[in-house]
């Protein structure tokens, strides 16, 4: 199609295509407004009654043409600045049709019209609607019943729009509805005056994976969504198919329906039952099969099949309504499994390792069913918002304490933080990063006997942290005034299910935000810190893992990890000693291992879309020298390297150093004339106790060093590859990416942190692990010209002796009062 023709589409670009724009406008109002309301999907996929859009744009006639030109000048005022400055806009690569059933609302910008075509903004995750309609749209496109029958659902998720588009939602289309963000252009089609404007957002797009059983092929599929109205309102599944491929020698990760049929299928194997008679045990209902996919260690895993080596548990028998079947590992059983036809290929019934006697202290729940005592003496402890909470939530759009964001969630990474940005007072809304996840995380075992040297799982990329997630519970997981947020996922047969309350948002005291008292005086001023956390929590097999981003009010972000859940356990041989891991109990052993995590940033520090002006700096503390300089010794000083590219950019913490890494516009200054930036500061970490040759590591080779630093490209988004799966290829993914060296000087930088935690057991980790927490900051480095804290207002406090629970004003609040202190009185 004439690229012209494409632009007539999406721009307003002349008065006559304006007049015909409002010919359309108004029979859509006529439409709209003959019935008195409308209904619109809200962020859940459910429908809600919503005004007619007649009743929501009619007022008074002259306050709106004054609006109007009001309107226009800042408009023109912008353009002007643009065209002055020779700015290259960010193109738009999508094009919308003009389907007068999408348009839900419409306004007017520099007197021609811009229509608002989706209720949906690009980045809100599917909704079930959409979801279903993108199964049923692939389904339909299958060549035979056969291939149609075969088809299990993996994932399915939004296929995130380019950053421009993201910038042209936010200008005109949703809040905050600031034009600046997008970069308009004038027309250069002859008749055309001034500069072209979007009549509507490009149509949302799915991605599909999808595995099919009888083929055991996986392919990838994007389906437009631009007919999903039609769903809602007449019953009709459509929806097109923009490509379909299939991806040779891949696996894609396992599904939940999986893992209980191979742990029924191994539970009805006759020699598996025969093994476990060995062992003392024949009731089959007290036997666990946890299903591990197999990894990579030789031609024998590769994915020609789709194969999963089981571990095995055995439940005491006991009243206990959760009993912990860990405590009571089956070793010397081998078993592989073909997934594909759901059968046992191989069994092996290797060495008999009684099994561990039952531990009395093998259960967590509360004292009445697992025979202990609990405390007594904890009293309550409420939290009270009287007034509500200071966030407010559009939809997914996040607005508290001077920063905004918008919430998406995804099967694979779980919660994900899109469009960072701080209301700066006079400089307006400035961007920090533009997408905040974690991508991937790594569990390797450190005991080289078998079964456990294969204990390495990838938890988001064979598994899927997002589909793994919990509904949270109001007062145990998350406490206060609380938002949630559900998510939407397939299941491996193309149904539709909802995790109710899985996205947990609320706010949290965190004690001193800062405070000073002048000791001449007694005057004293103290601010508490508060922080608005969002976060999912998952359950892998044993472990469960909550992921946390915390925003605080000095504009510091922190991403935090929190481990808990069960010990990963191995049986012992009486008198048996392993020095890879710690006794627990008799005949139970807990092997070392290491966690780690990926996060994926990707950076956007005072950069409006499609700016690349960002650079990473790093930064080390180095002594100096004796000498004439530093004649008593004790000088220090922080030395700067610039990361010119991607080679140079692979990078390992060094706390010796306090080595931490700056992300900085190169075209934005402080007040002092330095480049404002926020840097990554690291918490602690590690790297892998493994040797070079691990076999792990061919497919996690991205774990050698703990930051990488790639320039942006939106299909480098898993640092081991989109499907480490049994994956044979030797450092697919980050290492791979970082040979063609890009420079990384003013560009669109990705961040990938890797951090982790090596876990020797402990007694007290047992039964379930008291949480571990690891994590890193994203701190303003120079971005702001003073405290973004100072203006923290003083705090009040409630009176715990008083049953009313009166608010009362702190002393040092206001006015600052005079105090008698023990030093005032010496002096």
């Amino acid at each position: 199609m004439d690229s012209r023709a494409e632009a007539a589409k999406i721009c307003c670009h002349s008065t006559a295509v304006a007049r015909n724009c409002c010919d359309v406008q108004q029979q859509q109002q006529q439409q709209r407004c003959s019935s008195s309301n409308t209904r619109s999907s809200d962020a859940a996929g459910s429908l809600q009654s919503q005004p007619a859009s007649c009743e929501v744009e009619l007022g008074d006639e002259h306050e709106e043409e004054e609006e109007q030109e009001q309107q226009q000048t800042r408009d023109a005022e912008h353009i002007r600045n643009n065209n002055n400055n020779n700015k290259k806009p960010a193109a738009l690569t999508f094009v919308g049709s003009l389907d007068p059933a999408a348009t839900v609302g419409s306004s007017s910008v520099k007197g021609f019209l811009v229509l608002r075509s989706q209720s949906a903004h690009p980045l809100d995750p599917l909704t079930p609607t959409e979801i279903a309609v993108a199964i049923a749209t692939v389904r339909a496109a299958g060549d035979t019943p056969e291939v149609r029958d075969g088809m299990r659902f993996v994932e399915v998720v939004l296929n995130e729009p380019g950053k421009n588009v993201v910038a042209l939602a936010d200008a005109y289309f949703f809040p905050p509805y600031q034009p600046m963000l997008f970069r308009s252009k004038a027309g250069n089609v002859p008749g055309a005056f001034g500069p072209m404007y979007p009549l509507q957002l490009p149509p949302r797009q799915a991605r599909l994976v999808v595995y099919n059983k009888k083929t055991n092929e996986t392919s990838v599929w994007l389906v437009e969504l631009s007919e999903v109205h039609a769903t809602a309102r007449s019953g009709h599944h459509r929806g097109k198919v923009l490509s379909s491929v299939v991806v040779p020698d891949v696996q894609p990760p396992m599904d939940a329906v999986e893992y209980a049929e191979c742990e029924a299928t191994v539970k009805e194997h006759g020699p598996f039952v025969e093994a476990m008679k060995r062992r003392g045990i024949d009731d089959m209902d007290l036997v666990m099969v946890d299903p591990w996919c197999v990894g990579y260690y030789g031609e024998e895993d590769a994915p020609s099949r789709r194969l999963a080596r089981p571990l095995v548990f055995c439940r005491t028998p006991g009243a206990c309504p959760l009993e912990n079947g860990y405590a009571r590992p089956v070793e010397g059983i081998h078993v592989l499994v073909d997934m594909r036809q759901m059968k046992v290929i191989e069994f092996e019934d290797r060495y008999l390792v009684p099994l561990p006697p039952p531990d009395p202290l093998r259960n967590y729940t509360a004292a009445a069913s697992r025979g202990g005592v609990d405390r007594t003496d904890i009293k309550p402890l409420l939290i009270s918002q009287p007034e509500g909470p200071s966030f407010r939530v559009n939809g997914y759009a996040v607005e508290w304490q001077k920063w905004n964001f918008r919430v998406g969630f995804t099967p694979r990474e779980g919660l994900v933080i899109h469009t960072v940005a701080y209301d700066d007072g006079s400089r307006g809304r400035r961007s920090i990063a533009h997408r905040l996840s974690f991508v991937e995380m790594v569990v390797p075992y450190g005991d080289p006997k078998d079964p456990h040297y294969r204990k390495n799982a990838f938890d988001a990329g064979e598994d899927g942290l997002g589909k793994n997630c919990h509904s949270l519970k109001r007062g145990c997981d998350c406490l206060g005034y609380i938002k949630y947020f559900d998510a939407h996922f397939t299941n491996f047969h193309g149904g539709v299910e909802t995790v109710e309350n899985c996205v947990c948002m609320h706010e949290e005291d965190h004690g001193i935000m800062w405070k000073h008292q002048d000791w001449r005086t007694g005057s004293e001023e103290v601010r508490r810190s508060r922080r608005l956390t969002v976060s999912f929590f998952c359950t892998v097999a044993n472990y469960e893992y909550g992921f946390y981003w915390h925003f605080y009010q000095d504009g510091r972000i922190e991403a935090e990890v929190k481990l808990t859940g069960i010990l990963s356990l191995g049986a012992l041989k009486t008198d048996e000693h392993r020095r890879h891991g710690t006794l627990i109990a008799p005949g139970l052993y807990a092997p070392v291992h290491q966690h780690f995590f990926v996060a994926r940033l990707d950076m956007a520090v005072d950069c409006k879309p499609g700016e690349g002006w960002n650079q990473v700096v790093e930064v080390n503390v180095k002594v100096e020298e004796p000498g004439p300089d530093n004649p008593h010794n004790n000088a220090f000083y922080a030395e700067e390297t610039l990361l010119r590219s991607e080679l140079e950019a692979q990078r390992d913490c060094n706390s010796l150093t306090a080595r931490h890494w700056l992300v900085r516009n190169t075209r934005t200054f402080n007040r002092t004339g330095q480049l404002t930036g926020y840097k990554l500061m690291p918490g602690s970490n590690c790297l892998p106790l493994a040797g070079p040759d691990a076999k792990f590591l061919r497919r996690a080779a991205f774990l050698n060093h703990n930051l990488w630093v790639t320039q942006y490209n939106r299909d480098e988004c898993f640092p081991g590859g989109e499907f480490p799966n049994q994956n044979p290829r030797v450092g697919e993914g980050l290492p791979t990416w970082v040979q063609q060296d890009r420079k990384l000087e003013e560009t669109d930088i990705v961040l990938w942190y890797v951090f982790g935690v090596t876990h020797v057991p402990r007694l007290e980790d047992w039964p379930v692990m008291p949480v571990e927490h690891i994590g890193f900051h994203l701190k303003p480095h120079g971005f702001f010209n003073c405290s973004p804290a100072i203006d923290i207002p003083p705090s009040k406090a409630v009176v715990a002796d008083d049953p009313d629970h009166k608010e009362v004003a702190v002393k040092g609040a206001g006015q600052p009062e005079t105090l008698t202190s023990t030093l005032m009185s010496k002096l």
